[in-house]
């Protein structure tokens, strides 16, 4: 019984009661249209004169109230009664008036049932509940009174008295199993009929992956930008402070990159910013950095703040101008993130090695440095609270179609990097 308690009176139930109740109401006008028909194909003189004429412009009734659906704000209007009251999830329905064919009949086929399974319900309400209460209280009545309400003298009797409240309880349970069934019926018919049609569903989903797209990209800038110009800032204005009273001219040149890397960062952060800006087009003007114009200015910023960068570089014919656009952005990303790395766990005046080749199919990038003497000891890499920055070479690599291998080798920590110059298919 308590199992069956809140399925058969339980705010879900009731509030579905409610929506069937709606849809009894809004199926009114449709039976009074009906009955103008019913009662003279039935030979009657009187609006619901009888149940069967009743029954008659019920069913007369309903196919009007399918073809009226096919107006535009019926499913806005079922949409936002079902979401209300019938505990189906947001996602399931769709928004918006319908815009194909199929789309319409759909609309018109919920309309139909929930007016069609709301008319019976509410019937039922008006006829049932009355009666159940009657025969609970009609032994109290018969008790008081001494009258037994010009029933046939067949129910009257002890008997009688004893049946008829359980009779009544059992029509109202039967009446909430009823509504139950009903509520239950419409909750499941909803996302078939007022839910997104599969073309709407992969609109959806294609929507969200652009979105996640776009916000891991934005992730992968913000960290790639920011985090390198702040692990360069610190280490340079580290060593600056260290040297400030014996060598000024070294102070002055980590000023100078202090200065170049910050401006450059807030260009950087404004464009990527920009794209969170709604009708913002600096974020799709802003030149982005790439291998072939910032590289030089990334490894003197890099330099200014005590790491030593050895360099070996072959493009080939035309260098790096020659490279794809694309190719060369992503590059140099993965450049900066490999000496931001280095910054931030090998310390400075450590000395890295990068490398950057080309052949006939794709940009090799390589990027090694020592091994901190805690992580040779211990046969490991010590980066505590990295992750995120290899993560993010690895997908940008994979965006466009390469691959990435890092970790400690031969007693250093090497990042290599094969981008293809064609984009996968």
């Amino acid at each position: 019984m308590r199992r069956f308690g809140p399925l058969l009176f339980g705010r879900r139930t009731r509030r579905r009661w409610i929506h069937l109740i709606l849809g009894g109401a809004l199926a009114m006008p449709y039976v009074f249209v009906g009955s103008l028909a019913s009662g003279p194909l039935l030979g009657e003189t009187t609006m619901f004169g009888s149940f069967s004429s009743q029954l008659l412009a019920f069913a007369l009734g309903l196919p009007l109230a399918a073809v009226t659906a096919l107006f535009p704000l019926t499913r806005p209007m079922s949409v936002a009664a079902v979401r209300a009251l019938c505990a189906v999830p947001d996602e399931a329905l769709a928004d918006g008036p319908p815009r194909t064919r199929r789309e319409r009949g759909r609309t018109a086929a919920w309309f139909t049932l929930h007016l069609g399974c709301g008319g019976i319900i509410s019937g039922m309400t008006l006829a049932l509940v009355p009666f159940a209460f009657f025969l609970i209280a009609l032994p109290v009545f018969v008790g008081l009174q001494g009258s037994w309400l010009q029933l046939p003298e067949a129910l009257r009797g002890p008997w009688t008295l004893v049946a008829a409240p359980v009779a009544g309880a059992a029509s109202l349970l039967g009446l909430a199993g009823c509504v139950a069934a009903s509520g239950a019926l419409l909750a499941g018919a909803a996302p078939r009929l007022l839910g997104p049609t599969p073309a709407d569903r992969l609109a959806a989903a294609e929507q969200r992956a652009a979105d996640l797209a776009v916000r891991n990209r934005l992730a992968r800038e913000l960290h790639d930008s920011v985090g390198h110009a702040l692990s360069a800032v610190t280490l340079q204005a580290s060593a600056a402070r260290r040297v400030l009273d014996h060598d000024p001219e070294f102070v002055r040149e980590a000023l100078a990159a202090i200065e170049d890397t910050t401006r450059r960062t807030v260009s950087e952060l404004d464009a990527v910013l920009g794209v969170l800006r709604e009708g913002d087009q600096r974020a799709s003007t802003a030149p982005a950095p790439t291998l072939a114009a910032d590289l030089d200015g990334l490894l003197r910023r890099t330099r200014a703040g005590g790491l030593r960068v050895r360099t070996a570089v072959d493009l080939g014919p035309g260098g790096a101008d020659a490279l794809p656009p694309m190719v060369s952005r992503e590059a140099y990303r993965i450049v900066q993130e490999a000496l931001s790395n280095a910054l931030r766990h090998a310390g400075p005046g450590t000395a890295v090695t990068l490398r950057i080749t080309r052949d006939a199919s794709g940009l090799d990038l390589v990027a090694e440095n020592p091994l901190p003497p805690a992580a040779v000891a211990a046969a490991a890499p010590a980066r505590p609270g990295g992750g995120h920055g290899l993560r993010g070479v690895a997908d940008r690599a994979r965006l466009l179609g390469g691959t990435t291998a890092s970790g400690p080798a031969d007693g250093v920590w090497r990042l290599r990097v094969r981008l293809p110059l064609e984009p996968p298919a």
